[in-house]
């Protein structure tokens, strides 16, 4: 299974896939499962109706590695606009950047102008998300986040379970009190970067996890949420938030559009915290097939569309 979600990864990165395998029926038809539609109207109809089951939503522009600087202002005119249709239809929805579509690989600077912009449109009561990309862009992103949380107490960062330097970046972040989401991690890693093993990964994640809702209770941290689809896993962080005095409308589960559609509305039914991202754009090929290498059997749903061609 690792070699295949290894060869999945090295897929989300080549040029020739990207730029023809989204022209192929079945591709389409599968990613279907993951986004609801290319553009942010889609994205709308399908948070109204999440909201509609009391599940929050996080809206994410697909995209990454903006290389041009009037691509990078775009890209932020974009999301204030999203703030501002959000706070005028008056959702329970947030957004989530990649720093490097905001223009990291240009200037720190300037992504970090573009970012501030971003915060500053939002509501104080609500998070702007910054996602974490591969581990090379992890310590520019970490710089950033901390310059942008010691202005901005509404803005949050993404960990990744599967590096070994997580915890230690955590620990360096609690006494700024961040808003933390975890996830397990959908790059392609060498070894001695992070756990080549699932079972570690689930174990540092946990272990991530308990220290997280141990400085939510102590008010070291201002938003812990868990972005996982592992079932098993979010029971057990459940009965950790329980022992941990974590009231469940503050224990948050963060999953993708379309996966565990049955557990965000138990969750949301039991009282506890359930969002969905959802993603949008025309820009889906490596986010679908990173999506496919964290969970290789939604290979077989992509080969049954493949088959009703």
């Amino acid at each position: 299974m690792s070699l295949l979600r290894s060869a999945l990864l090295v897929a989300s990165q080549n040029k020739w896939l990207r730029e023809n395998a989204v022209n192929y029926p079945f591709v389409r038809r599968s990613v279907s499962r993951f986004m609801p539609g290319e553009n942010l109207d889609a994205a709308f109809v399908a948070a109204e109706a999440l909201s509609r089951k009391k599940i929050r939503s996080v809206f994410t522009h697909l995209g990454e590695n903006v290389t041009d600087h009037s691509e990078a202002a775009q890209v932020t005119e974009h999301y204030l606009e999203v703030l501002q249709r959000i706070h005028a239809a008056s959702l329970n929805t947030e957004i989530s950047v990649k720093l490097t579509q905001l223009g990291l690989d240009l200037s720190p600077e300037l992504c970090f102008e573009n970012l501030q912009r971003i915060i500053l449109c939002e509501k104080k009561e609500a998070i702007v998300w910054v996602d974490m990309e591969a581990s090379s862009y992890v310590d520019v992103t970490l710089e950033i986040y901390r310059k942008a949380l010691g202005n901005y107490p509404n803005v949050g960062i993404c960990l990744q379970a599967y590096l070994y330097r997580t915890r230690n970046d955590l620990d360096a972040l609690l006494p700024l009190r961040p808003s933390i989401r975890l996830v397990k991690g959908a790059y392609k890693e060498p070894p001695d970067v992070a756990f080549p093993k699932k079972a570690d990964v689930d174990e540092n994640y946990f272990a991530v996890g308990q220290t997280m809702m141990a400085a939510q209770s102590a008010g070291a941290c201002v938003r812990a949420a868990f972005g996982t689809h592992d079932v098993a896993l979010i029971r057990r962080l459940a009965e950790q938030a329980a022992r941990s005095g974590v009231a469940k409308h503050d224990f948050e589960i963060q999953m993708l559009y379309g996966i565990q559609r049955e557990e965000q509305e138990r969750l949301a039914r039991d009282g506890y915290r359930s969002a969905v991202l959802v993603a949008y754009g025309t820009y889906w090929f490596p986010w679908f097939v990173r999506r496919l290498a964290e969970r290789p059997a939604n290979l077989w749903f992509m080969a049954r569309n493949l088959f009703a061609s």
